[in-house]
C-alpha cells in the first residue's frame, strides 16, 4: 500500500485523450509534413488533378487526369518526398546505443506516474502539504515481477509516517537503445549511495510516455533502423545538418511542447528505491503518491531532450512569460552525454547549466557547438554499479591515474595481469572485489585457460552467431598445438552472451564445438561485470557502455560492428588508446583474438592500455557534482 493524506486520494483520474483528439494530432502531423515537399517543388497554388476530379464527382480510376505528364510526375514526386520527409523528421534523431535491453534486476528505473488530476497543480499540492504537514507520503515496496496495483489509504499511526526525500531530480531519456536507461539508473544509484535518503529520482521515457503520435513510436522506429544500418546512417546525418536541426525543432515546438510540459511540470512520484513494477499505462490511470512539487532539477541523458526541455523550463520558471533560455531562473538543467567517441549535435545546447562529457573528443565537440569551457565537465561515461571502484578508492586522483599505467591498485581491484593462461592476480584487494579464479568458480567456468567473452548487446544484434562459430572453430584448431601435458581439459574457453536473441542462443547451444574449447552460451545476464572480470578478451559491437566497462576490467576489445553515426567514433577511440581493433569479418575476428591469446606480451600490453583509458569513478563523480550544484542553487548544505 502507498500511504497518502486522505484528501490526496480523492482526486479524479487524469483525463485521457479522446480518439478524436488523437486523430487530430495525426492529421496535424501529416498536414505539416506535406508543406516542405509542396514548397520544394514550387507547386504552391496548383491543383492536384485527381483531387479536383474527385470533387467534381468523376471516376479517377477510369478517367485520365486532364494534365500534361510532366506536371503529374512533379505532383507525384512532391507527394512521395513529403511522405519520406515526414518519416525522416519523426525518426532521425533517435540516437545512441545499438540495441534495447531491459533494466537489470535490482536497478529498474522508477516508472513514470502523473499527478492524480489535471487540475492538481504544484501550488495546490504545496498548500495542501502545509495544511497537513504532520502527514507525509510513504511508498510500499512492490516485488519485481509482480503486477502492481496501488492501494491508497490514510496514514493512521506513527509507523505509517515517513518523510519524503528533501531533494528531487527528474532524469529525461528515451529507450532508443539500452545505454540511456542504464546511465539514468547508474546516476540514481550513485546519488543514493553518496547521499542516502536525500534524493528522489524520477526517470522518464518522455517520448514514449508523453509524446503524441508518432513521437511515441521512437523506440520501435529506432529498432527497425538499427537492424538496417543504412537507414540509420541516412537519418542520422540528415538530422545533423542545419536544415534538419531547424526542421526538427519546428516540429517539436508544434507538437511536443504541451505534452512535454505536462511531464516536466508534474509532481515527483514517490517510488520504492530501485523502482516498482508498474506499467506506464497503469501509472497514468491511477492516483500517485508524490512529493507535492515538481523536480528541483532536471537531467538529460538523451540527445533528444535538450532543446525543448530548456524552452519548457523557461516557460514554467517564468510563469508562462518566456521560452528563452534566460527565462529559466529557478530549475537547474544539466546534460550527461552517454556517447563516447562521437555524438549528434543535439547533445550540445549552450542553454544548459552543465554538460558532462566522457572524452576529449566530445569536449571539443561541445566547444564547437558554442558551449563555454566553464559549462563542460569531463569525468567519463556513467556506468553500472558493478563497475564502480572499490570502496574507499577514487580513480580520479592523480596518483591513482599514474598507478593505472603500472598495473597498480586498479589492476588488483579488477583481477587483471598474470599470464596468458587466464589466471590473473588471484589475490582479492580486500575491498570487496573478487579475484578471477573466485569468479570463474562461481560462474561455473574452467580455471586457468584463456577465456574469450562474446557479447551481442541486449538484443544480441551484430552477427553474433557467425562470430561465435568462427572464434570457436579457430580456438579448437589452436588447441591441437597446445602441449597436452600442460592441461587435462580444454585449452581455451568461450562465453557467448546472446542477450534477448533467443534464436541465436538456441542455435549456438545446439552446436558441437570440439574438445579443445569449452563453450558456455548464455541469454540475457545481469552480472556482466563478473563475466568481464573472469575473461581475458571481449568481442563486442562498438557500444559506448560496453567499451567503457571493458576498459575498467582491463579487457582488450575486438570490435565487430558499429551503428553509423554516433558509434563510428568509438572505433578510433579504442584503436588510438591501444586496447583493441575493429573488423566486421568473422574470420579476421577469430584470427585476431587467437593471436592475442597466444601472445602473452601483446595481451598484457593491451590490458594495461585498457586500464589507462578506464574511468571507473565517473558515475560517482558526475552524481556528486550534480548534487553539489543543486545544493548550491538551493542554498542548502549537503549534510
Amino acid at each position: 500500500a502507498v500511504v497518502v493524506p486522505s484528501a490526496l486520494a480523492q482526486h479524479e483520474a487524469p483525463r485521457v485523450r479522446t480518439t478524436a483528439e488523437a486523430q487530430d494530432t495525426r492529421a496535424g502531423v501529416l498536414v505539416a509534413s506535406l508543406i516542405p515537399g509542396v514548397s520544394f517543388f514550387h507547386l504552391r497554388g496548383k491543383k492536384f488533378p485527381k483531387i479536383e476530379m474527385c470533387r467534381k464527382g468523376k471516376d479517377t480510376a477510369s478517367t485520365p487526369p486532364p494534365v500534361d505528364a510532366s506536371h503529374h510526375r512533379r505532383s507525384t514526386m512532391s507527394t512521395m518526398f513529403s511522405v519520406i520527409l515526414c518519416s525522416l523528421l519523426l525518426c532521425f534523431r533517435s540516437v545512441d546505443a545499438f540495441s534495447l535491453r531491459p533494466a537489470a534486476k535490482g536497478i529498474a528505473a522508477p516508472l513514470p506516474t502523473r499527478p492524480t488530476s489535471s487540475s492538481y497543480d504544484v501550488v495546490d499540492a504545496e498548500r495542501h502539504l502545509l495544511r497537513h504537514r504532520h502527514r507525509h507520503l510513504q511508498p510500499h515496496a512492490t516485488p519485481r515481477g509482480t503486477p502492481s496495483s496501488t492501494v491508497l489509504r490514510a496514514a493512521t499511526s506513527a509507523e505509517d509516517v515517513a518523510v519524503p526525500p528533501p531533494h528531487t531530480i527528474q532524469i529525461l531519456m528515451s529507450d532508443t537503445g539500452g545505454g540511456h536507461r542504464a546511465s539514468a539508473n547508474a546516476l540514481r544509484d550513485a546519488l543514493s549511495a553518496l547521499y542516502p535518503a536525500q534524493f528522489q529520482v524520477d526517470i522518464v521515457d518522455v517520448y514514449t510516455d508523453y509524446g503524441p503520435f508518432p513521437y511515441d513510436q521512437y523506440v520501435a522506429a529506432y529498432k527497425i533502423m538499427a537492424a538496417h544500418p543504412f537507414l540509420w546512417d541516412w537519418f542520422y546525418h540528415f538530422g545533423a545538418t542545419p536544415f534538419g536541426l531547424v526542421l526538427n525543432e519546428f516540429f517539436l515546438d508544434a507538437f511536443c511542447f504541451e505534452p512535454f510540459k505536462e511531464c516536466l511540470g508534474r509532481c515527483t512520484p514517490l517510488t520504492t528505491e530501485g523502482g516498482g513494477d508498474i506499467s506506464a499505462a497503469e501509472a497514468k490511470a491511477q492516483s500517485c503518491a508524490t512529493t507535492a512539487r515538481r523536480a528541483d532539477m532536471v537531467v538529460s541523458v538523451h540527445p533528444l531532450c535538450q532543446d525543448e526541455t530548456i524552452k519548457i523550463l523557461a516557460h514554467l520558471d517564468s510563469g508562462g512569460k518566456s521560452k528563452a533560455a534566460d527565462g529559466r531562473t529557478k530549475t537547474p538543467f544539466v546534460t550527461v552525454v552517454t556517447d563516447l567517441g562521437g555524438a549528434h549535435p543535439t547533445w550540445f545546447n549552450p542553454g544548459v547549466d552543465k554538460c558532462y562529457v566522457p572524452s576529449d573528443v566530445l569536449y571539443q565537440a561541445a566547444l564547437d557547438r558554442q558551449l563555454k569551457p566553464d559549462q563542460i565537465v569531463e569525468y567519463g561515461l556513467p556506468i553500472r554499479k558493478g563497475f564502480w571502484p572499490t570502496e574507499g578508492r577514487h580513480a580520479d586522483d592523480a596518483d591513482d591515474k599514474a598507478e593505472k599505467g603500472k598495473g597498480g591498485w586498479l589492476a588488483k581491484t579488477f583481477g587483471r595481469g598474470g599470464d596468458n593462461q587466464g589466471s590473473s592476480n588471484d589475490e582479492s584487494d580486500g575491498g570487496g572485489k573478487k579475484s578471477k579464479s573466485e569468479l570463474r568458480t562461481e560462474l561455473g567456468l574452467v580455471q586457468s585457460v584463456p577465456t574469450v567473452l562474446i557479447v551481442g548487446g541486449g538484443d544480441g544484434m551484430g552477427g553474433i552467431v557467425e562470430q561465435a562459430r568462427a572464434v570457436g572453430r579457430r580456438l579448437n584448431a589452436d588447441a591441437a598445438n597446445v602441449d597436452a601435458s600442460s592441461t587435462d581439459g580444454p585449452a581455451f574457453q568461450m562465453v557467448v552472451v546472446c542477450g534477448n536473441n533467443q534464436d541465436a542462443q538456441k542455435e549456438l547451444a545446439a552446436d558441437e564445438w570440439g574438445d579443445g574449447v569449452s563453450v558456455d552460451v548464455k541469454g540475457f545476464v545481469y552480472n556482466m561485470d563478473e563475466y568481464m572480470r573472469a575473461s581475458d578478451a571481449i568481442v563486442t559491437k562498438a557500444g559506448p557502455g560496453t567499451i567503457a566497462e571493458a576498459s575498467i576490467c582491463g579487457l582488450p576489445c575486438m570490435l565487430s560492428s558499429y551503428l553509423p553515426g554516433q558509434e563510428a567514433g568509438n572505433v578510433p577511440y579504442v584503436e588510438e588508446n591501444g586496447f583493441g581493433t575493429y573488423s566486421g569479418d568473422p574470420t579476421i575476428i577469430a584470427e585476431t583474438v587467437s593471436s592475442w591469446l597466444e601472445t602473452p606480451e601483446k595481451l598484457q600490453q593491451m590490458q594495461t592500455a585498457a586500464l589507462e583509458a578506464a574511468r571507473p569513478a565517473a558515475t560517482l563523480d558526475i552524481a556528486r557534482d550534480i548534487a553539489e550544484y543543486l545544493f548550491e542553487r538551493k542554498g542548502v548544505s549537503s549534510s
